[in-house]
């Protein structure tokens, strides 16, 4: 069967859980801009390049396009209301979480959110349908706790289960 309007892929992708990010930038007078999303892809390890998804039109995708980098910030399990907050597009979301940026940052760190957070420059950028795929080399990788990730999927936010021990999880995470 076929049909002239596109299929709805939310079903689809919702079957898909997988890690949630918020990727942060500044734009040209150093103002923070960010974003939270679930669509980070690892692209090559040589060079180090990910790639991410952004909504076509938004601040943080123009002020990326401006800075010509960002940060991913992996977030950890306990930072669900970090994960909605940037959702949420509430404009006093700065006030309302600790960041810092430092020297080398690409964009802020959201430290007490993240378990682990790259500062990416800008390698390429292809608009597809409402999204722009923003390719990136990762410059650093900074591991700031071992704890389990934050996940989204079947629409809702949830954590890591672990049958195994955590040790075993552990040395798979930093080897």
């Amino acid at each position: 069967m076929t049909s002239d309007r596109a299929p709805d892929i939310r079903p689809l992708m919702a079957g898909f859980p997988t890690g949630v990010t918020v990727v942060t930038t500044t734009t040209a007078l150093g103002e923070p801009r960010g974003m939270t999303l679930t669509s980070l892809c690892s692209v090559a390890l040589d060079p180090p390049t990910v790639l991410v998804c952004l909504r076509r039109g938004s601040p943080t995708v123009e002020a990326v396009r401006e800075s010509g980098g960002y940060a991913v910030n992996l977030l950890h399990s306990e930072a669900r209301s970090t994960a909605e907050l940037f959702a949420s597009g509430a404009a006093d979301r700065w006030d309302r979480v600790a960041w810092s940026l430092g020297p080398g940052a690409r964009g802020p760190h959201l430290e007490e959110s993240a378990h682990t957070i790259a500062d990416c420059e800008v390698a390429d950028v292809h608009t597809v349908g409402d999204h722009c795929v923003v390719f990136a080399r990762v410059h650093a990788v900074t591991l700031l706790r071992f704890q389990k990730p934050l996940l989204y999927g079947m629409r809702r936010y949830g954590n890591w289960a672990e049958s195994g021990e955590d040790s075993n999880l552990l040395y798979d995470y930093i080897s």
